[in-house]
């Protein structure tokens, strides 16, 4: 067998992306676009900044090259593993630093998203007064995740993922950067497979590299398909995803369903999750124009908490064929937002005096025991005079006959 194609000679200990990673703006890929966006980004004065992008649309990358471009001294600080105490410290080195040797200071913080509100506002003060630039990264919208009062002093700059055009450029420079050849078919298949991430795409790019070169080309690809998926369980794309799963069960689409529901197990998301989201949909999407539809769905809640996975996926996977294939109506949750509503609008709502716990024995309206009538209905009065309807069942599956139940009793 013949050495590895990839013989960088740190490539043991430096990971590909690290290595090729572009200093200056010309080599940062997408810059010119960018920055017809965001024209500061070429001057000199760089605002404090969030950069919100998703995995591998380059955010650490462009902090990096705004940094060296414009002299500055850049740290680094990770919202995961320190503290308050540590950032102080940092703020403290990066403006003694930034007097002593009148150099700008960026203080960088990975997944920003992540600092609780006593971290935000150690920050606040500083970047209010310009001591020095901070950059944040986060792959969550700021716009939820980070202090408004914070926010309101950065400007956003949004990344997206990188187009297949810019992935294969992206490999096109970097093979030509290491003085290596590429084939159109490893080519293609780095394209096909990042996902948008130039991450996932440079690690493809290595893989390929490091392996033999009689390893056949399927199994390369099975490698590189294996590493292609991201799920993101927490972030964007995990809301993203369970909104796809509703929204499809909702359109009566089980094939989408059950596409979504493969994406978010192969995912690792936590099957207790969606089987609670399968109940929430019973009740809110479905109703009662199908009274079994609660009743798998909680019995799949049960089953996911005991059995686990990787069994589980057969249940959730019934229910979710069955919620999304059935009748829906959502009538039982539109009339419990509205009359949430009614009441939210309205002072506190009297109790009709026959239908109090213990009624005042000589008021002249009597409490009418149903079950003492034909039918076990008699008409009377059950809310205060002008209280509106609120649940207007549909014309579909078991709901129709309670539709037409109603009319028949109530006349409407």
């Amino acid at each position: 067998m013949q050495q590895g194609l990839f013989n960088a000679p740190d490539s043991k200990s430096t990971p590909l992306a690290h290595q090729v990673r572009p200093e200056s703006r010309q080599d940062y890929e997408g810059f010119d676009a960018l920055a017809k966006r965001f024209p500061f980004l070429r001057g000199e004065n760089i605002p404090s900044l969030i950069i919100w992008g998703p995995p591998g649309s380059g955010k650490t990358t462009l902090a990096k090259v705004l940094g060296h471009e414009i002299n500055a001294n850049f740290y680094e600080f990770s919202a995961v593993l320190s503290g308050v105490a540590d950032l102080k410290k940092l703020i403290h080195k990066a403006q003694e630093e930034s007097q002593d040797y009148q150099r700008k200071s960026i203080i960088f913080i990975d997944e920003i998203h992540r600092f609780n509100k006593a971290q935000q506002d150690a920050l606040l003060p500083h970047v209010e007064q310009g001591s020095f630039i901070l950059i944040g990264a986060t792959t969550e919208n700021p716009r939820r995740s980070v202090n408004r009062a914070l926010l309101s002093r950065m400007k956003i700059i949004e990344l997206k993922s990188f187009s297949t055009e810019k992935i294969r450029s992206l490999i096109t420079k970097t093979v030509e950067k290491l003085e290596r050849k590429l084939s159109k078919e490893h080519l293609d298949l780095i394209c096909d497979y990042a996902n948008g991430d130039a991450r996932i795409a440079l690690g493809s790019l290595e893989v390929i590299y490091s392996l033999d070169e009689d390893v056949d080309f399927e199994t390369v690809k099975n490698i590189i398909k294996e590493n292609s998926r991201n799920f993101d369980a927490g972030g964007d794309r995990h809301y993203d995803v369970i909104s796809a799963f509703i929204k499809s069960m909702r359109g009566s689409d089980p094939n989408s369903a059950i596409l979504w529901l493969a994406v978010m197990l192969d995912g690792g998301e936590d099957p207790v999750f969606i089987a609670r989201r399968l109940v929430i949909f019973a009740s809110e999407d479905v109703g009662n124009a199908d009274l079994n539809a609660l009743t798998v769905a909680t019995n799949a809640l049960h089953v996911v908490q005991n059995i686990g996975m990787p069994e589980a996926r057969i249940t959730l996977a019934q229910a979710t064929t069955y919620l999304a294939s059935t009748v829906k109506s959502n009538a039982a949750y539109m009339a419990i937002n509205e009359a949430l509503a009614y009441v939210e609008d309205s002072q506190t709502i009297e109790v009709p005096e026959h239908l109090k716990n213990f009624p005042d024995k000589y008021h002249k309206v009597k409490y009418q025991y149903p079950h003492s009538f034909d039918g076990s209905f008699v008409r009377q009065q059950y809310s205060p005079e002008g209280t509106p309807k609120f649940y207007h069942p549909k014309e579909i599956g078991v709901e129709n006959n309670i539709k037409k139940r109603l009319s028949e009793l109530w006349g409407d």
